[in-house]
């Protein structure tokens, strides 16, 4: 009964790697800023890791906020369109990413249960860059939109 359940352990994991490792989302993304437009006193993720996490996906950006300052945030959550919590961010405490197909997404930022930000991200059909869209409120109290290119490492 041991020796089953390990089995069935193992196939269970073996089935969600081999699902993941055909994601074009999964792995490391380095922002090219040459190909971006991000405006003054909007976040600014230089590094942006996809990895599988169980049933999920974690995924890990080291930035700098829109206050100027280093972050790390963490976000573990499926693209199925639902809220999963954000920790290290001060603008938002929520994301919800929903996949429209394998190079595309949605994303919806939220602090308190409000909507602070939304966007689209488009992996490229080679899947060696993505371009992330996003419109929010800035600083300021009016919407900037940033757009995000990174390269896949």
């Amino acid at each position: 009964m041991r020796a089953r359940k390990f089995v069935l352990g193992f196939m269970l994991c073996f089935a969600a790697a081999v699902c993941y490792a055909s994601d074009p989302s999964i792995g490391t993304w380095k922002l090219n800023e040459a190909k971006s437009r991000i405006p003054k006193g909007s976040p600014k993720n230089h590094t942006v890791v996809y990895e599988a996490s169980g049933d999920s996906v974690k995924v890990t950006t080291d930035c700098i906020d829109a206050q100027g300052q280093p972050a790390h945030t963490e976000w573990t959550g499926k693209f199925d369109d639902q809220d999963y919590p954000v920790s290290g961010s001060a603008n938002e405490d929520a994301r919800a990413i929903k996949k429209i197909n394998d190079h595309t997404f949605t994303i919806s930022l939220k602090k308190d249960g409000n909507e602070v930000g939304s966007g689209h991200i488009v992996i490229a059909p080679d899947g060696k860059s993505r371009t992330v869209t996003i419109t929010r409120t800035g600083l300021d109290g009016k919407r900037v939109t940033s757009r995000s290119v990174y390269d896949k490492r």
